[in-house]
């Protein structure tokens, strides 16, 4: 294989599977310098030994950056005011990670000196699409070097075989096969069994929620502050960002809250299976849709509902920096001026009840919509508006009469 010639290299590196292979991989084929970088945005231990696997593996250095409060204040908080979900199910823990990536990558690389960035996205996902569209947003003058769009490997067993000729340690085998992503806001399952929508995953493939069947009997109250549609409490407790999305994921891990099995269209034309355990970011989604219930009018809330469909695929096609995205986002803050207030939420197995609603800027008024005796409503009135409002109604009956 004839490769242009690169002195230096940025690779976005997890130390999983494919981007520990990616470094010796560089060097034999490009004889360049790897820096890796790696984003803490909430993997946990994962990151643990890193600095020597990347040594090992034939680096010159790793640099480690702790990003999980920045992940949760600039990337999670804006797109739960959005309600972003993408296909109803799918509360894009991978998909909002990787704008926050690629752009610390790109300024790494520019302040390393590299001409190129790497990274490890298989050629039929959608993460090869997202990191490539922030490297093109924010310094397009980068080559990008995708190995799995030029290399002979094609598989999971392939890449294993390469690991171990080339003495790369790894944590996959292949009777566990699954490839999973964890950040903060979620842990993702993909590949091997799961490549069969029919068969129903195992239950040792969760690694953080535990099963409703097994969660506790006794259900646990929750709640949860919010100023201007960013979360801010949890139980009457100010939380910096990053901490109050640990609070509720280890609240809703252990009552079994947040798992999602979902066939899912990508970007790329293909459909696949994922399973996602999501406990934090769906107590949080809740919480924040049911404040907005009170504090939006029906215009704002109705309209929103569209600006959220835009916005998830904004978000799941990688298209993050970019104008239309932050014009939404623009959009979406002036919505949120007024969703100031508490939700009360209980975990139970699985479920979230929501037992109660709050907020100074309510627009629920108990004196209008009373079913008992009031002063402020005529019910009269519905008599003339009920007219008008049918009237189109009306004439294309009698026309169709006729």
């Amino acid at each position: 294989m004839s490769l242009a010639k690169i002195n230096k290299v940025v690779l976005a590196y997890s130390g999983g599977l494919d981007t520990s292979i990616i470094v010796p991989w560089l060097h034999e084929h490009y004889d360049c310098q790897v820096i890796c970088f790696c984003a803490d945005i909430g993997q946990g231990d994962e990151t643990d030994g890193l600095q020597a696997k990347a040594l090992a593996s034939g680096a010159s250095k790793l640099v480690l950056m702790d990003l999980r409060d920045e992940f949760a204040a600039d990337y999670l908080f804006p797109m739960v005011q959005s309600g972003a979900v993408y296909e109803d199910k799918y509360l894009l823990g991978t998909s909002i990670a990787r704008p926050l990536i690629a752009q610390w990558q790109v300024r790494v690389a520019e302040v390393e000196g590299a001409e190129a960035v790497a990274h490890g996205c298989t050629g039929k996902g959608n993460d090869q699409v997202r990191f490539e569209l922030t490297y093109k947003a924010l310094n397009p003058a980068l080559r990008v070097i995708a190995p799995w769009r030029v290399w002979s490997i094609r598989s999971r067993e392939d890449e294993i075989a390469y690991a171990q000729a080339h003495h790369v340690p790894v944590n996959a085998t292949l009777r566990s096969i699954y490839s999973r992503d964890r950040n903060l806001w979620h842990l993702s399952h993909e590949g091997g069994p799961l490549e069969n929508p029919a068969l129903e995953p195992d239950e040792a493939m969760y690694q953080w929620t535990v099963s409703p069947q097994q969660a506790p009997d006794e259900p646990l109250e929750i709640d949860i502050g919010f100023e201007q549609g960013i979360p801010v409490s949890v139980d009457g407790m100010r939380l910096a960002p990053a901490a109050l999305v640990e609070v509720l994921n280890t609240a809703g891990a252990q009552h079994g809250v947040g798992r999602v099995d979902l066939v899912e269209n990508r970007l790329v034309g293909m459909k696949s299976r994922g399973v996602y355990e999501t406990p934090g970011g769906t107590i949080l989604t809740t919480a924040h849709r049911e404040l907005e219930s009170i504090c939006l009018d029906r215009d704002v809330a109705h309209y929103k509902e569209h600006v959220a469909l835009d916005y998830a695929e904004l978000v799941y096609y990688g298209k993050w920096f970019t104008p239309l995205r932050e014009a939404l986002q623009a959009l979406i803050s002036e919505t949120q001026k007024t969703v100031t207030g508490r939700v009360r939420l209980k975990l139970y197995k699985g479920n979230i009840q929501v037992v109660g609603r709050d907020s100074k800027e309510s627009l629920y008024r108990e004196d209008f919509a009373t079913f008992g005796q009031d002063e402020v409503y005529n019910q009269r009135d519905a008599t003339g508006f009920i007219n008008l409002f049918g009237l189109p109604i009306k004439v294309a009956a009698k026309l169709k009469n006729k």
